[in-house]
């Protein structure tokens, strides 16, 4: 067989830039709360801790800022935006609307393998929630974790999209909150409704999932907001 013959039986790869790898990255820290408004973003150490030249990442924040969840300060600098209260509790009503969709979505149409993965996300978040000392940070990605188990299977790309672009936005403002309120994550209204989820979804109740998802939201604002942290409009 030639060798001409041989790369045309190669499946098609997914073509990706150092740039994509870097927007990649750097949404992740964003999303999983790794990041807080006000933290500010170096393009050379972030360059340095992915092992790149600095252009990709400077691509990368510049997709960043364009996507509203980075910006420019007036000194230049990059940081993640302060939000204000009128502007998170936007977004929260957002997040339920649109991610009860994706949750009844996966109630309705989930695999065995879907429930297998929700099911072992739920039971992550729900070991560092229930240990002696449960670290905040990891708490906040493993439920960022257990939400995206539940989204991968709802089977509509464009919807998840969108959730991944509200959770860019979310996320370091449910960490900050969590630092800076620990005590939340001991009540234990998120295991609760995360169990409510889970139960729903395994047995296909659509209505039941998508009211779980949004009373989790909605609790989780409702404490980030009454504890003032986040300034007004």
């Amino acid at each position: 067989m030639s060798s001409r013959l041989a790369l045309a039986e190669l499946p098609q790869l997914e073509r990706r830039t150092l740039a994509d790898t870097a927007y990649e990255a750097l949404a992740d820290l964003l999303a999983s709360g790794r990041l807080t408004p006000g933290d500010r973003l170096s393009l050379r150490q972030s360059a340095a801790a992915l092992g790149v030249s600095v252009m990709p990442v400077r691509e990368a924040v510049s997709r960043l800022v364009a996507d509203g969840v980075l910006e420019v300060a007036p000194t230049r600098a990059i940081r993640v935006p302060v939000m204000t209260a009128r502007d998170f509790r936007a977004l929260a009503e957002t997040r339920m609307a649109i991610e009860g969709i994706a949750a009844a979505r996966t109630a309705e149409h989930r695999s065995e393998a879907d429930l297998a993965a929700i099911r072992r996300a739920e039971a992550a978040f729900r070991a560092e929630a229930e240990s002696a000392e449960p670290d905040c940070t990891r708490a906040v990605r493993l439920n960022r974790d257990l939400h995206f188990a539940i989204y991968a299977a709802c089977g509509l790309a464009p919807l998840q999209e969108v959730l991944a672009r509200l959770w860019l936005k979310a996320g370091p403002v449910i960490n900050l909150d969590l630092r800076a309120h620990p005590e939340r994550l001991l009540q234990g209204f998120a295991l609760r409704r995360h169990a409510e989820a889970l139960v729903a979804i395994e047995a296909q109740d659509g209505p039941a999932a998508a009211a779980a998802l949004a009373a989790d939201i909605r609790e989780a604002a409702d404490f980030i907001l009454s504890r003032g942290g986040l300034r007004d409009a």
